[in-house]
């Protein structure tokens, strides 16, 4: 019962839909009617407001991060699969009929809270990607394909495969994002779409 809970908690915190809600809370009405339709940091960057993407990228990475957290304390099987419920909440919210965020943030979360180690080299991959190329697309699908050797050379190997089940799952929801890449029409970070 108590991994069943667990579970619960890591969907529910994941599902939270941060960006939809300070959006709409500083009067910018539904983000997902203005750029890509998305309710992440990188969509709420198109409106133009930094801090409202901030707290967005924040309150996403940490509904990722406290429930697993919460969930250590009953074991490595609760912790992961309670990581796993957060990033299936975030990206299949039951609040907007199953259609939410492509998980970057908050499955850069469920890595801090899991392992710091594994989740810094994800974040630290990101950033560097993003300041070399400026696609957010591009740094995300570069960090979350990192993460499992990551996991894989600290010897954590059950976090490798919860690591690689995200990756799939970021690539997954980043299908269109691919495409306008290897197109290149994908805009860059900080651009209206």
């Amino acid at each position: 019962m108590i991994f069943v809970a667990l579970l619960l908690l890591g969907y529910f915190c994941g599902s939270i839909p941060f960006g939809l809600l300070l959006t709409r809370a500083a009067g910018l009405g539904d983000i997902r009617g203005i750029g890509s339709g998305n309710i992440g940091a990188t969509n709420v960057l198109r409106t133009g407001n930094r801090a409202l993407a901030a707290a967005t990228l924040l309150l996403d990475g940490a509904k990722g991060a406290i429930p697993v957290l919460v969930a250590a304390r009953f074991g490595e099987p609760a912790m992961l699969g309670t990581g796993l419920a957060a990033l299936l909440g975030h990206l299949f919210p039951v609040w907007l009929r199953f259609k939410g965020g492509k998980g970057v943030a908050t499955g850069l979360g469920v890595l801090l809270g899991a392992f710091p180690p594994v989740g810094l080299v994800a974040c630290a991959t990101w950033l560097s990607m993003a300041r070399a190329s400026r696609y957010s697309s591009l740094s995300a699908l570069t960090s979350f394909a990192i993460a499992p050797l990551a996991a894989a050379i600290f010897g954590r190997w059950h976090l490798a495969i919860l690591a690689a089940i995200i990756a799939a799952l970021v690539f997954w929801t980043h299908r269109a994002n691919i495409a306008r890449l290897r197109s290149g029409t994908e805009p860059r970070i900080g651009r209206k779409a």
